[in-house]
């Protein structure tokens, strides 16, 4: 029953990210570029506002034991120094190329962009290619030889962390409620607030809701790179795999956007206007499935779920991730 509800919560997760990506333009990409070419804008300073949003719900329902963050994925103390900031350049990368990361490239499908169709089927497949396919020996063979054991994968709970957490969500508030020339300020800091938010529902959907120790679910949540290869793969598979989580994630926010777009009239085919845009969008989606997989997740996977929780690899990742799409924007650009 647990496992049930699980499912339809994430589905409706995924429905209202997709409606609230429709509706705002959220992408921490875009709020890069904003800042990178001198334009006005809130996009960076919404994400911001998520980040701090994320992080102060996460570890509000973490304090209360309502989630166990120690099972997540983010808060392993072992990870590979080489892989996780190398995938990190490379997402970034992929990101510049394909204007846009694998969540935002869901957006645009559901409101009729094909060129995302593209993006995501690279992204999909290159993601498994990474994680249990012809690259996985390559990437399996690695990690062992670049294998770093932390004492700890964050702070240990107790004043100094939460001095620390005030600290950095204060920081993320300014930040977010500075004043801009102009942009839609307001729209784009609610979709921050409400992404955020979205992205702590998700952990007590796995982590409370699917607390079931007859049924246990892996503690996770919004991330973007293995879930839409996992996705490709069960609708070729499907009676042999069951739904999960990741998958009705993906579903719902291609849903959601539909909806939005359709209802909003916003909803056009669009395709790409020359061969070299079309290989710029394989390279792009290619780049971000291996990069992904070997960064622990995306910019939504380590940038707001991943940092939600403190943990050390995934600031790495992050930190990988702008300075790859800063070079190859700049390089773009040039």
């Amino acid at each position: 029953m647990n496992t049930e509800l699980v499912l339809w919560v994430s589905l409706a997760i995924g429905l209202l990210f997709g409606i609230c990506g429709q509706l705002s333009g959220f992408c921490f990409y875009r709020g890069l570029t904003e800042r990178w070419s001198g334009r006005s804008g809130y996009k960076l300073q919404g994400f911001a506002l998520a980040l701090a949003v994320a992080l102060a719900g996460t570890q509000l329902v973490a304090g209360n034991g309502l989630v166990n963050l120690s099972q997540s994925l983010y808060l392993n103390p072992t990870f590979s120094w080489l892989l996780v900031p190398v995938g990190g350049l490379m997402f970034g990368a992929g990101m510049t190329l394909a204007n846009g990361c694998g969540a935002r490239a869901l957006v645009l499908l559901g409101q009729g962009n094909l060129r995302s169709l593209v993006v995501l089927l690279c992204l999909g497949i290159a993601a498994y290619m990474t994680l249990t396919g012809l690259l996985a020996p390559l990437r399996m063979s690695i990690a062992p030889l670049s294998s770093l054991t932390l004492p700890a994968a964050t702070l240990a709970d107790g004043l100094p962390k939460t001095i620390l957490i005030i600290v950095i969500v204060a920081a993320l508030f300014v930040f977010a409620l500075r004043r801009r020339q102009d942009g839609q300020r307001l729209n784009d800091l609610l979709a921050g607030a409400f992404v955020g938010l979205l992205i702590v529902a998700a952990w007590l959907s796995t982590g409370w809701l699917g607390d079931d120790p007859f049924e246990p679910l892996p503690i996770s949540s919004l991330s973007f790179v293995a879930p839409i290869g996992e996705t490709i793969q069960y609708a070729m598979i499907s009676t042999g795999m069951s739904p999960r989580f990741t998958i009705m994630i993906v579903v719902g926010v291609l849903v959601g956007s539909l909806l939005s777009a359709l209802l909003r009239r916003r909803w056009k085919l669009e395709g790409f206007e020359s061969p070299h845009q079309m290989l710029r969008s394989i390279a792009g989606g290619t780049l971000m499935g291996v990069g992904g997989v070997l960064a622990l997740g995306c910019t939504i996977g380590q940038g707001l779920s991943g940092l939600s929780t403190l943990s050390i690899s995934s600031l790495l990742a992050v930190v990988g991730i702008v300075i790859g799409s800063r070079l190859c924007w700049t390089r773009k650009t040039a």
